[in-house]
């Protein structure tokens, strides 16, 4: 079992920057490719970004490329999104969640993933 916690959402205007968290515990963390996802109401849950279970490849979706960055630190069970220059369209609950296997390959589709957090509410102001 894999606990996934997120943090650092909030309210912030567009432009501005916001960096989430998700924290890992009970399981080897470098066995697990991870993912972001995010919801917004009424919508069904969008892939954001994947990143490799070493860190090495990372895949964007097409709406956030140039504008977030995810990083791993497998020594700390973490994983981070850097989101700058948002937009009120970013609005939504963020998810992390975590696919078991060391997958290299994107994997875009909420099913494929084992693991989620509880999600943490961004809200970009225009």
């Amino acid at each position: 079992q894999v606990q996934l916690v997120e943090s650092g959402g909030g309210l912030v205007q567009a432009g501005g920057s916001l960096r989430l968290s998700c924290a890992a515990s009970g399981r080897t963390f470098d066995n697990f490719a991870m993912g972001w996802f995010r919801q917004a109401p009424g919508k069904d849950r969008e892939f954001v970004v994947f990143i490799s279970w070493s860190g090495t490849r990372s895949y964007y979706a097409d709406s956030v490329k140039g504008r977030f960055t995810i990083s791993r630190d497998n020594a700390a069970n973490t994983v981070h999104l850097q989101m700058n220059s948002l937009k009120p369209e970013d609005t939504a609950v963020y998810y992390c969640a975590a696919k078991l296997g060391r997958a290299i390959f994107p994997a875009k589709v909420p099913s494929l993933y084992d693991y989620w957090g509880q999600g943490t509410q961004v809200t970009v102001s225009s």
